[in-house]
């Protein structure tokens, strides 16, 4: 029954939205200004693209002026840029006069403009927006003050322009439907086992013996007992460390307590070890990551927060694959293998496991769920029953209500209108008059409340947003969850429509925790991190790099972004940057000196340093590459699209993959000149090719190399040294990466233009339109005082008109 009503009212009927698709239409039919672009098309265009064969296999011929055709607004917006950027005609084509240039690009700009803002004030730009599967498990999580994540019991999301909540590639399927109803009865189910205290609180207090296995001279994979140590070698072998006394009786949060040191560490360095959590068995291969430390010989103590699975254990073993590793026979741990091969290893001092709630405490629990009323057990049934807020006597039906109302109000995110709100007072009526519970009759009005689209979707009007709207999207880009208590109060009492105050609001979410989860959600979307895992550097080829190096990287990158936003950092420090963040695994890897401990720290760069900038972060590198080797056209097509402003158009309609002439080809280099020589690809290839061999003097595994090397086994040789040279589309060469960095940098604005699209695109989930252009033109411009920083450009963004409408 919740599934229907749910289908049914995912889409609530609106006369104004019922008319205005066709209302928009209409005004786009009839656009008087379109006759003039489709004369100029025909008079110099058809000549080259007429039909199905046209060049580029783009056929001018099926142009319209109805821009709500698919496809038929990204089409004439890029023949418009095309036009504008001297692109188009080509070069061994009649050119066309300024003169026919401005006139062109101007009825163009104004009928593309005034259509596109039509339909954005009848339609809105972002059309049916939902939470994104991180926001539904947040808000859950406010909601009702528990934290169980449930975004992995949901489909998988698709990403356009990197992004999750591009509202225009957002699905519903009846599949999607049952996952999100499980997803809700998982957190109601863990927030009212929170109320009652049905679950089994477990804190495990482990000696070196509890940590070691039971019988010292069984084969097995626990660390074993060796001179009143706990001791775990450097191995290969799978599961091995895996602490089978650590096993969780249920899942939920956990705080893992480690006192351990280090054993035959090599001279320069301590022995770095990874912290996970999993069933360490055969049938169920998969682990989870938790933490990384670094041992030494004094013994030093650390603490990890982190979710694990019922029945899952703890591992900790040595993870750097830089040091020497035990050899042990027949894929078993005896007893002191290590010891004469004088292999690194870490012992365990000791380890607590202790079951904790960082959602939020128990009255808090209470307070979400039942507010005033109160609970007592029930003797017989052993069941908790729902009491009146004096504890004497069951609520009465009024009091239910207005309990009801009041979580209403936190889950929908807006003031709920009485017919809104009718159909679940029925429910919750009907159900205590059917004989249930209150407890049980309230927890279903939940579910019902929890399966509307006012809780799933993000419920705006088109035109400018109202205070609650404002606070729901101010508090979804930063936190990713529902507003907190402040922001909601600033938008009940009217405040947020105030520049000055949502501002303030701003500023106050930046400057707490809130700020690194939006670095984290919004770095790993707009620069592809939620990709990291993807591939896996080959062993043989990239030997030093592991999954500490791997978790290092991506804290260079939060640490570096944040530092830049707190700051208020110029846009240039984006790829320029005087300073990283690195740990001594990560310095290691990197080969920069002077850096030691386990904790991730801000390091100034020598001025002669690669690193310094996203275009230098591992994090960045490894994305960007496969795994085996690297691309310039990969890259570049990154580069363009994620960081320098230079989006790349995806390839024309009909046009197959290009096999360009490669005999007598020898290096990348000259792959890519024969490519460049067909028309076609010279265009954007031009854009695409200079940042690409910028790079490559980083390896698929974001090191650096002077030399391409053939692998053979363990040998390689070189097989040519890497020319990172090239010119820019401006005619402007360059000669090194660190060249290109600099020249990149010293033109600021394209980086912050980019950085302010690719924030409004997430923050509103819907493109940049060709309406939208002059509003990012001004947000850019409000930041050129204080050098484009980035905390400027994030002000400039939450105060424009598009992320203040719909």
């Amino acid at each position: 029954m919740v599934i229907v009503g749910f289908l049914c009212t995912v889409v609530p009927e609106n006369p104004l939205l019922q008319n205005s698709v066709a209302n928009a239409a209409d005004a786009s039919r009839k656009a008087d200004s379109s006759q003039p672009m489709l004369s100029f098309v025909r008079q110099n265009c058809l000549d080259c693209h007429d039909g199905s064969d046209g060049e580029g296999g783009f056929d001018a011929s099926t142009l319209t002026s109805d821009l709500q055709s698919p496809g038929m607004m990204q089409k004439w917006v890029r023949i418009h840029d095309r036009v504008r950027n001297g692109e188009m005609p080509p070069p061994d084509s009649e050119p066309l006069s300024e003169k026919q240039i401005t006139q062109f690009t101007s009825v163009a700009s104004s009928w593309l403009r005034s259509t596109q803002q039509q339909l954005n004030e009848t339609l809105g730009r972002s059309r049916g927006r939902r939470l994104t599967n991180v926001q539904l498990e947040r808000t859950l999580g406010d909601l009702l003050a528990v934290n169980v994540p449930v975004a992995k019991l949901l489909p998988g999301e698709q990403r356009s322009e990197g992004f999750y909540n591009i509202a225009d590639v957002q699905s519903m399927s009846h599949f999607h439907l049952q996952s999100h109803l499980q997803a809700v009865d998982t957190v109601l189910d863990a927030a009212f086992d929170r109320l009652s205290g049905d679950h089994r609180l477990l804190d495990l207090d482990l000696d070196t013996r509890g940590v070691a296995r039971r019988n010292p001279r069984q084969r097995c994979r626990d660390p074993e007992m060796l001179d009143g140590k706990a001791v775990v070698w450097s191995s290969g072998l799978i599961f091995y460390g895996r602490i089978s006394a650590s096993r969780v009786p249920e899942s939920g949060w956990y705080r893992i307590t480690l006192a351990a040191s280090a054993i035959n560490k090599p001279d320069d360095r301590g022995v770095w070890c990874s912290v996970r959590s999993g069933a360490c068995v055969s049938s169920a291969p998969l682990m989870y990551w938790i933490g990384a430390l670094e041992t030494t010989e004094k013994t030093q103590q650390w603490t990890f927060d982190a979710w694990i699975e019922k029945n899952h254990v703890i591992e900790v073993r040595p993870a750097d694959l830089t040091l020497k590793q035990a050899r042990f026979q027949g894929g078993q741990v005896g007893a002191g293998e290590g010891t004469p091969q004088k292999v690194p290893g870490v012992a365990i001092d000791s380890m607590t496991v202790q079951r904790i709630f960082p959602g939020g405490e128990i009255d808090e629990v209470r307070e979400h769920l039942i507010g005033t009323m109160k609970t007592r057990l029930d003797r017989k049934s052993r069941g908790l029953v729902l009491m009146s807020s004096d504890g004497k006597s069951a609520p009465e039906a009024d009091e239910l209500v207005a309990q009801l109302k009041h979580f209403m109000r936190r889950a929908f995110r807006h003031p709920v209108a009485d017919d809104v709100a009718a159909p679940y007072i029925e429910m919750l009526q009907s159900e205590l008059a059917d004989g249930e519970s209150p407890l049980d009759a309230l927890r279903h009005s939940y579910r019902a409340v929890l399966c509307s689209p006012r809780f799933l979707y993000h419920y705006e009007s088109p035109g400018p947003l109202d205070d609650h709207a404002i606070a729901c999207r101010l508090s979804y880009l930063i936190t990713g969850s529902m507003p907190d208590t402040e922001l909601q109060a600033a938008a009940d009492a009217g405040r947020l429509s105030d520049p000055g105050e949502l501002n303030r609001q701003l500023q106050r979410l930046l400057d707490s925790d809130a700020c690194d989860q939006f670095v984290r959600d919004f770095a790993g979307q707009w620069l592809d991190l939620v990709d990291i895992e993807f591939t896996e550097p080959d062993r043989r080829m990239y030997p030093e790099f592991d999954t500490v190096v791997q978790d290092a990287m991506l804290s260079e990158t939060h640490l570096f972004l944040k530092t830049l936003i707190q700051q208020d950092a110029p846009a240039a420090d984006l790829v320029d940057a005087p300073f990283t963040f690195l740990n001594s695994r990560l310095a290691r890897y990197y080969r920069v000196d002077g850096v030691s401990g386990d904790e991730m720290r801000q390091v100034q760069l020598e001025p002669t340093s690669h690193r310094g900038g996203l275009l230098s972060h591992g994090s960045i590198l490894k994305v960007t590459a496969n795994g085996t080797n690297t691309s310039p056209v990969l890259r570049g097509v990154w580069l363009c699209n994620r960081l320098l402003g230079r989006p790349i158009p995806p390839p024309p309609e009909n046009v197959p993959a290009i096999e360009p002439d490669v005999r007598g080809a020898k290096t990348i280099r000259e792959i890519l000149a024969k490519h460049r020589d067909h028309a076609d690809c010279a265009v954007c290839h031009q854009n695409i090719d200079p940042p690409g061999f910028a790079l490559e003097n980083f390896d698929a595994a974001g090191q650096w190399r002077d030399d391409y090397l053939q692998f053979n086994g363990r040998r390689s040789k070189v097989l040519a040294p890497v020319d990172p040279s090239y010119t820019l589309p401006d005619g402007t060469p360059f000669d090194s990466f660190e060249n290109f960095r600099e020249i990149i940098a010293s033109q600021p604005q394209p980086l912050a233009r980019n950085f302010a699209e690719k924030l409004l695109v997430y923050a509103t989930g819907a493109s940049i339109g060709f309406a939208d252009r002059p509003v990012v033109d001004e947000i850019v411009r409000q930041s050129e005082s204080a050098e484009y920083g980035l905390r400027s450009l994030i002000q400039a963004v939450v105060t424009s008109p598009i992320f203040l409408s719909k």
